[in-house]
């Protein structure tokens, strides 16, 4: 395990150049890192490199967790990806860890696991040790504007790596770190995409819907949610209670439309437009049972707030059902992919029609018929919606608790 300083013997400067060739020129078609690892891996194994482990870890803040961890071990068909949250940086396995070592600034981080004494006081190397690892050692994958991440690697031979090895591994990390930005800015724009325009939306415009007026036209439920009174509640509550606040309300209806697959196309101050195509045969189903599923959140939601003396939130929905224009509206430099058209007006025309019928929950005659919803609800007549020439059949849940709606 003692490195001798001198010329690079012919072995490590022949695999360093395949692996260099390998990683510019037979990586590009491939979209996953971790892919790319268990390809690297395997390949080092078969050029005579006792790699047995390796991992990468990359900061990617998704709105869920903080990164992701990719690790891959000799025998495994594909490497596994765990996800750590928000805070983990703060924890006493983290900071007494060669992952904080390396993103604190440190150029290389080697360890022999034989030794009986460890020259830093890190858990995963008696860990290591434990599983069978002789040899570790961690670099930074250094990307631009100065985000860094980590690879370590471990062997399994009884004296661990050599010197060849570990100028191969010295001169493969500054390509992999190149190889591996292209994939994380990749990750880091679909993560963002998806973050603030939803999953259909943001694969939408990552395959070229970027121009003024693309879209199409297709058949959707349209739900338009909005919280009663929000304004005044905000003006006698603190800044962070009342973001506190309105994020669980949003969680309370944002989980029953993503878990039934409907889309969040936005966030409109106190409310929200969803989406849910018809190309999915179960879509009125599936809208009609998120509603139920909000209305029994929102209750409960009510119920701590008034224990807690929390003001109660009422808020309003309206669903209606027809064709929507899906896509890109706005100026020459900034656009905004939503739903626009007849529908989306007359669900959001619903919505605040839940105002004066003192139904908080309110279906469109078409919405009803076309979901076969009639035992559900009942019909509170016609009612003219502004903008409307004809008035609309409107309808309410029936009392009661949350109905048992037919899955086909």
């Amino acid at each position: 395990m003692n490195e001798k300083d001198g010329v690079p013997s012919a072995r490590s400067t022949m695999i360093t150049h395949s692996i260099r060739e390998w990683l510019l020129k037979e990586t590009r078609t491939e979209r996953y890192i971790d892919n790319i690892l268990v390809s690297l891996c395997e390949r080092l194994r078969s050029l005579g490199v006792p790699v047995a482990r390796s991992t990468l870890h990359f900061q990617i803040n998704n709105p869920q967790w903080l990164g992701a961890s990719i690790q891959w071990v000799l025998g495994a068909q594909a490497a596994q990806i765990n996800t750590f949250e928000y805070g983990t940086e703060n924890t006493q396995a983290y900071r007494q860890s060669p992952i904080s070592e390396i993103l604190s600034g440190a150029d290389e981080v080697r360890e022999n696991l034989l030794e009986e004494h460890f020259s830093r006081p890190y858990s995963i190397f008696e860990q290591l040790r434990q599983e069978g690892y002789t040899d570790y050692i961690a670099f930074p994958l250094d990307h631009t504007l100065g985000k860094r991440h980590v690879m370590t690697l471990a062997s399994d031979a009884p004296d661990g790596f050599d010197c060849d090895d570990i100028r191969i591994f010295r001169e493969m990390v500054p390509i992999l770190s190149l190889v591996s930005e292209v994939r994380i800015k990749n990750a880091l724009a679909r993560t963002l995409m998806q973050t603030y325009v939803g999953p259909h939306a943001s694969e939408e415009i990552l395959a070229g819907a970027t121009t003024r007026g693309s879209g199409v036209t297709l058949s959707a439920a349209v739900l338009i949610f909005d919280i009663r009174d929000f304004t005044s509640i905000s003006d006698i509550s603190s800044r962070d209670d009342v973001i506190d606040m309105l994020n669980t309300y949003f969680d309370a209806i944002a989980e029953p439309i993503e878990q039934h697959r409907g889309e969040i196309l936005k966030f409109m101050g106190d409310g929200l437009l969803a989406v849910f195509p018809l190309e999915n045969e179960h879509a009125l189903n599936d809208i009609f049972t998120a509603v139920m599923e909000t209305r029994q959140a929102i209750d409960n939601l009510n119920t701590t707030n008034l224990a807690m003396g929390k003001p109660l939130l009422r808020y309003g929905i309206g669903v209606h059902v027809g064709e929507v224009m899906y896509g890109n509206i706005g100026s020459r430099r900034r656009l905004d992919f939503t739903a626009i058209g007849p529908t989306v007006n007359v669900a959001s025309r619903l919505e605040s029609l839940t105002k004066t019928v003192h139904h908080p929950i309110l279906f469109s005659e078409a919405f009803v018929k076309q979901g076969k919803f009639e035992a559900f609800v009942d019909g509170l007549g016609e009612h003219a919606l502004r903008g409307l020439a004809n008035p609309v059949s409107v309808f309410a849940l029936k009392p009661g608790g949350i109905p048992a709606i037919p899955t086909a």
